[in-house]
């Protein structure tokens, strides 16, 4: 019961983030618990080998919840400053602290200063200036920004991504952000569209990849486990009850 517990409350927060940006859905990973074994398989009864034995199950139990980073729906924005990554990859932000954090999320602003942030303010890594005469935004499917005003071109910059082997091994923050962990392993910096490095679509933004019609299946289905359950436990319960009945 505790179990589905935990999936039925991984199953709602993906839910909750039907659209939020860059989001990528949580899947929960479970195992069976350790078995008792009145008669052991292959045990010698006597010469005869037995080929199965008697195991009974104790239950199951979560494992893990991995992220699940396939593509999310790339949804048309016409903002120039939004950016959407298709295929492997990460932008790199500062927080207030100079951590390194990652996200997925291409909802790009103009800081006070001129600098490219998130929605949250988090400064992208390495950093980019927009000039403050630019009337014209661009952005390459390669990563490069030009600045221009009109149609005369004041300076370009360039937006990298950054991969990892087991992106599954990030730990998520809240806030579209995720930090690097030794289960990730060390971030991979490169440009966008080359190698395994996704492409950058302007005036686009990633959805989240939770499939509403899905999840809400995931949700019954684990809404039925967990009454199975409880109904198994009473079941129990109620013969333990008839045995004490017998004894009196």
């Amino acid at each position: 019961m505790e179990a589905q517990q935990t999936n039925l409350n991984v199953i709602s927060n993906n839910i909750a983030n039907v659209n939020t940006a860059g989001f990528k859905k949580s899947k929960v990973e479970f195992q069976d618990m350790f078995y008792q074994m009145p008669k052991a398989v292959g045990a010698d009864t006597g010469g005869d080998i037995l080929p199965t034995g008697i195991q009974v199950g104790s239950g199951t139990q979560v494992v893990a919840t991995s992220k699940v980073y396939t593509q999310g729906q790339v949804n048309r924005t016409d903002e120039e400053l939004d950016v959407a990554i298709v295929g492997e990859g990460f932008f790199k932000v500062k927080d207030e602290n100079g951590e390194d954090l990652y996200t997925r999320d291409g909802s790009l602003k103009r800081g006070p200063t001129g600098l490219l942030t998130t929605s949250q303010g988090k400064v992208l890594d390495p950093p980019i200036t927009v000039d403050p005469a630019a009337n014209n935004i661009a952005i390459s499917e390669s990563g490069t920004v030009s600045f221009m005003q009109d149609s005369n071109p004041l300076g370009t910059a360039e937006l990298k991504l950054v991969r990892f082997n087991n992106p599954s091994g990030l730990a998520a923050l809240g806030g579209n952000l995720f930090r690097e962990t030794t289960a990730s392993g060390v971030p991979d910096v490169g440009t966008p569209g080359t190698e395994s490095f996704g492409s950058l679509r302007q005036g686009f933004v990633e959805n989240s990849n939770v499939n509403i019609v899905q999840e809400m299946v995931n949700m019954i289905v684990a809404q039925r486990a967990y009454e199975i359950n409880s109904k198994s436990i009473q079941t129990s319960d109620q013969m333990m009850q008839q045995i004490g009945q017998l004894k009196r």
